[in-house]
């Protein structure tokens, strides 16, 4: 079986295991969404929802964000760890969204990449779950699995990671594939213990390479 093999196989057992593939951040709107990923860099999905409601309270907009201090930032998205810099990073952005794309966030990879903040991983998300474009986001969940099936050999860099699987997922899943991915990691294919492939519904096609 080859790796494109495997990824197709893997992709449609996923599919069946977990047919309701979404963001667990909460948004209803795009620079919402910017806002989220960046808090959750080194925090849980489940704390910045809660943090972002209270963000929202005070700076319900664009324009807010924009025109608040990052230390009137910093203040509320504390619990999610490294205020400072993300609320250095939301202020930058918010100002940069309301001032060059009329408040809107853009559409396009490369502006998405020269926001504050943004790398790769928030780029491919905001592309996937926002635009319905191609996307492939190498979070941690991952990372760890597509080299524990054998669809990447011993790589750890995010964007060596992406590379390697555009070569082998098909563009349109590839954004459902990693939400997959994720909720596979939390439940079944864990990092903290070890992982449970007597329940796993990949286990006869992964190469369990121990990674």
């Amino acid at each position: 079986m080859t790796k494109k093999q495997r990824a197709l196989e893997i992709i449609e057992r996923l599919k069946k295991e977990y047919p309701d593939a979404d963001c667990s951040l909460e948004y209803d709107q795009a620079w919402k969404l910017l806002v989220s990923v960046r808090l959750a860099a080194q925090c849980t999905d489940a704390r910045v929802n809660v943090v972002v409601e209270k963000l929202y309270e005070k700076f319900p907009d664009v324009d807010a964000l924009a025109s608040a201090t990052p230390e009137a930032i910093e203040a509320i998205v504390k619990p999610c760890g490294l205020g400072k810099s993300k609320a250095r990073d939301i202020n930058a952005c918010m100002k940069i969204i309301r001032d060059e794309y009329n408040g809107q966030v853009p559409d396009d990879f490369d502006a998405l990449l020269k926001l504050p903040g943004v790398g790769r991983k928030s780029a491919n998300l905001i592309m996937g779950d926002v635009f319905g474009k191609p996307a492939i986001v190498t979070d941690t969940h991952c990372i760890r699995l597509v080299n524990r099936f054998g669809l990447v050999d011993g790589i750890k860099e995010p964007k060596k990671v992406e590379m390697a699987l555009w070569k082998i997922i098909p563009p349109e899943e590839g954004n459902d594939f990693c939400h997959r991915l994720v909720l596979h990691g939390r439940d079944v294919c864990t990092a903290r213990t070890k992982p449970y492939c007597d329940r796993c519904c990949l286990a006869d096609v992964c190469k369990k390479v121990g990674v």
